[in-house]
């Protein structure tokens, strides 16, 4: 059973957004979606040059995947604030799934607000996990505006 955002408490955890894999298609897309053409993200070989094993993810899509356990639960106009703070990179082909969990209910100016930890994780080929951000929504659980 998914938490409502008007009964939501500390400890409730949120849908999670399953993205799947970081193919190089997608960070193509990607690069074209938002303008950026790094080529460190898209060029193996100036990955290389740079000292990577191999191209990554953008850390903005990443960014984007993990606000959307907020938007896709609580609704894009319930969003006060959101941060992340960038932990490790997402390689290519690796699977990237991110959750939200709720941690503080608190009211500010007479409308009750939720805090919510935000997490990104990775899992590679082969079976390593690694936490690749870490931040935090503000969201209204009060009567939207």
């Amino acid at each position: 059973m998914t938490v409502s955002i008007q009964t939501a408490q500390p400890g409730d955890t949120l849908p999670g957004v399953d993205f799947g894999r970081i193919s190089r298609t997608r960070l193509a897309l990607y690069a074209g979606a938002s303008g950026d053409h790094n080529q460190i993200h898209i060029d193996s070989d100036f990955a290389r040059k740079a000292g990577m094993p191999d191209v990554f993810a953008q850390g903005m899509l990443s960014m984007g995947v993990m606000a959307r356990v907020v938007s896709d639960w609580a609704g894009v106009d319930r969003i006060v604030s959101l941060s992340a703070r960038f932990l490790s990179i997402t390689p290519v082909n690796a699977k990237l799934v991110c959750s939200g969990e709720v941690t503080e209910r608190f009211e500010e100016d007479g409308v009750p607000h939720l805090r919510i930890a935000l997490l990104a994780q990775i899992t590679v080929p082969e079976g390593q996990s690694a936490k690749t951000l870490a931040g935090e929504a503000v969201v209204r659980a009060g009567a939207a505006l």
